[in-house]
């Protein structure tokens, strides 16, 4: 396979006309050519946080603080999961997924409520959102939540928040597992912060109420943090501070609960980059290359060797077409309008093959 265009190349997103050349679901080559072509080749996105379960009450809950809303066991989300059957769960979240892939997003980090069937039941969504079995589409990176028993199944484990519950033993046996361990932290404000960082995750979530003292201790212990500001817009607990996390630690872009937010990366990378003001390549490396770096996936990069996860953008349509700037336009105004093709894994997704 190969795409041709203009392809955002390597870390920096360097446009370079050509085509990208794949094999074996890996990126071969980038050649430099003169092509005809008006696509935009950049990497598929990285979702570095979401909770896909709430696909069950999308816009439930308006006007509900963050603790009526999603705190464990009794805010309005974990009573609407318990009261609806698997198969409602299931169907649901299979079709948040086809959405996730048809909006340029190729893997995801998934904060799993439900213990071992609660990752089960994600398995069986992504099997109803038409994957074929031994193919890969949308990749989830699963952390797994309740008793520890949900690591022989997840790829790691997410934590609530210090405040919830003591998170201890389940840290320890997290990193004797040799996973992930990834935890909710100064959402509602900063008096969980510190504990959550005593645990030594190897991320953070939100950080929204981060002070100085927290951003000293980032910068120590390089400490990556996924932020996701349209939730926390729409929680009203306010907003990160994007600019200064950036400064001290890898940043990575997340769209949080389904119940509260579309699961779109263009939506969420458009308002981080008008929160923030950063660099529109910043804003494109939170969205791909730092959130599969905290994944622990060759991918979020157009180079030869990583993944072929691949997004292309009609570059002449009606909203990209004149753009001076191609990655500050498809970080500040692309969308899924935009989208041509999704490419995960070698295998194209969107439009679907079959």
């Amino acid at each position: 396979m190969y795409l041709e265009g203009t392809i955002l190349v390597g870390p920096n997103f360097e446009p370079v006309e050509g085509r990208v050349v794949v094999a074996d679901g890996e990126v071969v080559r980038v050649e430099e050519a003169t092509v005809e072509s008006d696509d935009v080749i950049l990497p598929a996105f990285v979702n570095a946080h979401t909770h896909i379960g709430d696909s069950i009450a999308k816009e439930a809950g308006a006007g509900l603080s963050l603790d009526e809303l999603v705190v464990p066991p009794d805010g309005l989300k974990h009573r609407l999961l318990r009261a609806a059957d698997r198969g409602q769960k299931v169907a649901a979240m299979a079709r948040t997924l086809r959405y996730m892939e048809s909006t340029g997003t190729g893997t995801f980090l998934e904060f799993r409520e439900g213990g071992v069937d609660g990752v089960a039941a994600l398995r069986d969504a992504l099997a109803g959102a038409g994957v074929p079995f031994g193919e890969r589409a949308i990749d989830p990176v699963v952390f797994g939540r309740g008793d520890p028993d949900v690591l022989s199944v997840a790829d790691g484990y997410g934590a609530s928040g210090a405040r919830d519950a003591d998170f201890d033993a389940v840290r320890t046996a997290t990193r004797d597992a040799g996973k992930p361990f990834g935890i909710h932290a100064g959402e509602r404000d900063a008096d969980d912060i510190n504990a959550a960082m005593d645990l030594a995750p190897d991320f953070l979530v939100h950080m929204v109420h981060a002070e100085p003292i927290h951003l000293e201790r980032l910068d120590d212990r390089e400490t990556p943090v996924v932020v996701c500001p349209r939730s926390n817009l729409v929680t009203n607990v306010g907003v990160p501070p994007i600019r200064e996390l950036s400064e001290r630690t890898t940043v990575a872009l997340g769209t949080d609960n389904v119940m509260t937010d579309s699961p779109s990366m263009f939506r969420e990378m458009e308002f981080a980059a008008k929160l923030s003001d950063l660099p529109a390549r910043a804003i494109l490396r939170m969205a791909t290359a730092n959130g599969a770096e905290i994944a622990g996936v060759d991918r979020g990069v157009i180079e030869p060797g990583a993944d072929a996860d691949l997004l292309v953008l009609d570059g002449d349509s009606d909203n990209l077409s004149g753009a001076r700037d191609l990655v500050r336009a498809v970080v500040r105004r692309a969308g899924q309008a935009d989208v041509s093709r999704v490419v995960i894994g070698g295998r194209q997704v969107v439009p679907r093959d079959d």
